[in-house]
């Protein structure tokens, strides 16, 4: 598990109670607890503390089996280096990652599978629905019941194979739902849609309102306006709620609050976000298929001064952020 954060963590948490033989690779403070104590699974069943094996680079494993699987669970700002760390490292054989070891894209966005692919001859989608938190060293929460995530597979660009089905059979038997599909970037664009929304909680944080719920509605709007004209193919939230069903909802743990990916990145005052591969996703296609996006546009632009400064989420209101939009702008309507 390349990446051991929130969702990286859960992940291989939970295939490590479920007898799965994996390594956390991990970096900094958090590395260090993990090498000290193991990985601290909070959960709303109860807390466990597992001994995965974590390490800070594939130098500290060695030759990797042919039968190994890369999973990476990074920010999408940091797929390519993970990429050109793994692909030349060697494998049984004679032969190395890139050529021979399918590698996992477990994040949100949808330009991480296709970096891969420059390096990696196998690589595989992974659609990730799991209500997590990483804001503590050595730790990770995983808010949903009664199943931790949905976690929809397919080979890139698409297609189903036996590598694909293995995976999703390790990941159903650790409480995930792992649906394997031939069209997995549909799903994705489907999830970005949805992400478009986590700028706006990172930025304001606890201060909900009205103003807030516009401006979700209307970066979403956007979102989905330059899916149609580039003529991409994305999921619905009804198809995403018939998968989800009543099987995985997000559970009161006593003493955790959060919320997002942008969210926690805000708040652990990492100086970076994933901002640039979500609304600057549609950004970038808003400007290639000519589709204005001057809500997106602000979105990206605020969260990535406010990752720069330092600021934490809620440090501005909703209508303060309404102001930094041209003027006078039209709020789309609830449908």
């Amino acid at each position: 598990m390349v990446g051991a954060g929130a969702v990286g963590g859960t992940i291989g948490g939970r295939l490590a109670q479920h007898g799965a033989d994996v390594v956390l690779v991990g970096r900094g403070r958090h590395l260090e607890a993990l090498q000290r104590h193991g990985l601290r699974l909070v959960t709303a069943a109860g807390s466990y503390t597992l001994p995965v094996p974590a390490v800070d680079s594939p130098a500290a494993l060695g030759e990797l089996r042919r039968d190994d699987v890369i999973v990476c669970a990074v920010k999408s700002h940091d797929t390519a280096a993970v990429v050109e760390q793994w692909a030349g490292v060697p494998v049984a054989g004679n032969t190395t990652a890139g050529e021979t070891l399918p590698i996992v894209c477990a994040q949100n966005g949808v330009a991480n599978e296709r970096t891969a692919l420059r390096l990696f001859q196998r690589v595989y989608g992974l659609c990730v629905w799991l209500p997590a938190l990483h804001l503590e060293p050595g730790v990770v929460v995983s808010r949903a019941a009664p199943l931790s995530g949905i976690l929809t597979i397919s080979r890139y660009p698409h297609g189903i194979d036996t590598v694909a089905e293995r995976i999703a059979a390790d990941l159903s038997r650790s409480d995930f739902d792992a649906p394997v599909v031939s069209d997995v970037m549909r799903w994705k664009y489907g999830k970005l849609v949805v992400n478009l929304g986590n700028a706006v909680q990172a930025l304001l944080g606890e201060h909900d309102s009205s103003s807030a719920a516009e401006l979700v509605r209307a970066c979403q709007a956007e979102g989905r306006a330059v899916l149609d004209a580039a003529a991409i193919a994305y999921t619905t939230d009804a198809e995403r709620r018939a998968v989800e069903g009543d099987r995985m909802r997000v559970r009161p743990i006593a003493g955790v609050t959060g919320g997002s990916s942008t969210w926690q990145s805000l708040a652990r005052e990492s100086g970076t976000s994933e901002v640039d591969y979500l609304n600057g996703e549609i950004v970038l296609l808003g400007r290639l298929h000519g589709v204005p996006t001057p809500v997106n546009t602000m979105l990206q632009r605020t969260v990535a001064r406010f990752a720069r400064q330092h600021r934490r989420p809620g440090s501005i209101t909703a209508d303060e952020l309404k102001a930094l939009l041209p003027q006078p702008f039209p709020i789309p309507s609830p449908p």
